[in-house]
């Protein structure tokens, strides 16, 4: 039976941008033994933990590895083409956070395994508030023994820990997931659209909604908060929507799935991402779809 991963055990943290470093702070706050590392100096400056040298230095040593990483290719740049692993001791747990392809998640698992590495992908799902309250969703995916080992780390980020199947599994959920919320997302800004046309009050729109059936998380926490009063700062951006769309879309082509709507919504984020900057906010692409 595998050994939990407890405190104060030694943890490198690759990734410390909005989300990576309050997450990283929880752990420290938990008592392990976390020494982050990030390829910008404002982030590593703003580091709520001790940053080290280089992320080889921070990773030599570590019982465990997380990437909190923008894609499937920074993790790559990170863990394969670059120096990081060039210290840690066969056994090192990788913990793989980032919102990445699936498909690209299990050949970096045949290629860290061939350098005696285990790896644990389990992205989350919450925004940067939850990242601070700690009660983020993690979604896993992996070997039963390594996500046992992986379950007190992933216990002091969120408030829930969903054990999604093999290697993979947590980034294909977490894939879907973000699908189905921008397909929601469209859905509830061209109904609020329309709506208007017709001449109905918006802020009446949104209430009869989350009254009714057509309730999502959207019309909860975005219509009122960021659409309407065109605020556009939930603290997600289009660009990384684009992405995760993109890999659900991806998915289903891989598996032989016929799924047009994945495909849409494809396309759509991907060309509001590319209108409006891959920066942007990701309720901005309300500006479009009222167009």
């Amino acid at each position: 039976m595998a050994t939990p991963i407890a405190a104060p055990a030694a943890i490198a943290f690759i990734g410390l941008g909005t989300m990576g470093a309050p997450m990283a702070g929880h752990l420290a706050a938990r008592g392990y033994d976390v020494r982050g590392w990030d390829v910008s100096a404002a982030a590593r400056s703003a580091s709520p933990v001790p940053v080290a040298a280089s992320a080889r230095a921070a990773v030599a040593g570590a019982v465990a590895v997380i990437t909190m990483l923008p894609d499937a290719a920074a993790v790559r740049a990170a863990l394969i083409d670059g120096d990081a692993l060039a210290d840690a001791a066969p056994g090192t747990l990788i913990i793989e956070m980032s919102s990445s392809d699936p498909l690209a998640t299990r050949t970096l698992g045949g290629e860290l395994a061939a350098r005696g590495f285990a790896l644990v992908d389990a992205p989350v799902s919450g925004g940067v508030k939850k990242a601070r309250e700690a009660t983020l969703a993690i979604m896993a995916g992996g070997e039963a023994v390594d996500v046992d080992r992986a379950m007190p780390v992933l216990a002091a980020m969120g408030a829930s820990v969903f054990r999604c199947g093999g290697l993979g599994a947590g980034h294909a959920m977490k894939a879907l997931n973000n699908y189905v919320s921008a397909a929601g997302l469209v859905a509830a800004v061209e109904a609020l659209a329309i709506g208007a046309r017709f001449g109905l009050d918006q802020e009446s729109m949104v209430d009869v909604l989350n009254a009714s059936t057509g309730r999502n998380n959207t019309t909860e926490h975005k219509l009122k908060q960021q659409v309407i009063p065109r605020t556009f700062a939930a603290g997600f951006a289009i660009g990384l929507m684009a992405k995760d769309v993109g890999a659900a879309a991806s998915l289903a082509r891989g598996m032989g799935v016929d799924a047009p709507l994945a495909q849409a919504m494809a396309e759509r984020w991907a060309a509001a991402a590319k209108a409006l900057g891959p920066g942007a906010d990701h309720t901005a692409i309300a500006k479009l779809l009222e167009g």
